[in-house]
């Protein structure tokens, strides 16, 4: 039985509703649950259409629960990142219908991997976004391979590298999201897409996203493969555990 997540089924379409307090941040138990829900919505024939929202107020999700990097190994790291980064995109490529992340909130770090991994993202005006694990000293790694791409070059390297907060009007001109709505018809606009959706023959919605998928990530796999060796070297260096520990406890980073 889930403890973090929330699922239920109508009219052909999947909700799997996040509610980890304070902040849906992911440990491993949380993760797997969200893996796990993906798949049963996969094997579903029913379903046509799958959407991922939180049900925390003001919260989409905010990433990584830092106990997992704390005092933690290189492999104990990588056993995470394995699932977030490889297992989340391997269950929404072969998904076989479209993926829809909605996001009332807070989406940082590991919450924008997830949003990302969706084939749509709708955001309301109280939705921000932020990629601040070089603020901790640490790497916003997956977000290399895909972020360039949507962006350039150039904006991708100014959102991953300072850490910035930024909010759904940017992430609309950005390209990084795909529609801005109403806070208080967000759920509302978000099953008008997903019964559009719906609609649309089931054979061609799956040939046609898997196609879709192949010619647009072909690289893809190979980068996220690499994401995770690259995360993972950065965050067992010192830099990266003062970074961790400065956060828990309300302070500045002293660099090395």
């Amino acid at each position: 039985m889930n403890e973090f997540i929330k699922y239920k089924v109508i009219d052909h379409i999947a909700w799997i509703t996040m509610k980890r307090n304070p902040s849906n941040a992911f440990n491993i138990k949380f993760l797997d649950e969200i893996l796990n829900t993906l798949k049963i919505a996969s094997r579903d024939k029913y379903i046509r259409v799958v959407i991922i929202e939180s049900e925390i107020n003001k919260i989409f999700s905010a990433g990584l629960d830092l106990n997992l990097l704390l005092n933690k190994s290189g492999l104990e790291i990588r056993e995470f990142l394995k699932r977030l980064y490889i297992d989340l995109w391997d269950i929404q490529y072969n998904m076989e219908k479209p993926t829809i992340a909605s996001i009332n909130g807070a989406a940082r770090g590991g919450g924008m991997t997830l949003a990302i991994s969706c084939d749509i993202i709708i955001a309301s005006e109280k939705a921000s976004f932020g990629y601040p694990e070089i603020n901790l000293g640490l790497l916003p790694a997956i977000h290399f391979t895909h972020l360039p791409k949507v962006v350039g070059r150039y904006k991708a390297f100014d959102l991953l590298f300072s850490g910035r907060t930024f909010y759904s009007d940017e992430a609309l001109m950005l390209g990084l999201i795909s529609r801005e709505v109403s806070s208080t018809e967000i759920k509302k606009k978000v099953n008008e897409i997903a019964i559009n959706l719906s609609k649309k023959s089931s054979t061609a919605m799956s040939l046609g996203r898997a196609a879709f998928l192949r010619t647009n990530d072909l690289d893809y796999r190979r980068g996220v493969a690499n994401a995770v060796e690259d995360f993972c070297n950065a965050a067992i260096t010192p830099d990266a555990q003062e970074g961790l520990k400065a956060f828990v406890e309300k302070r500045q980073p002293v660099w090395k």
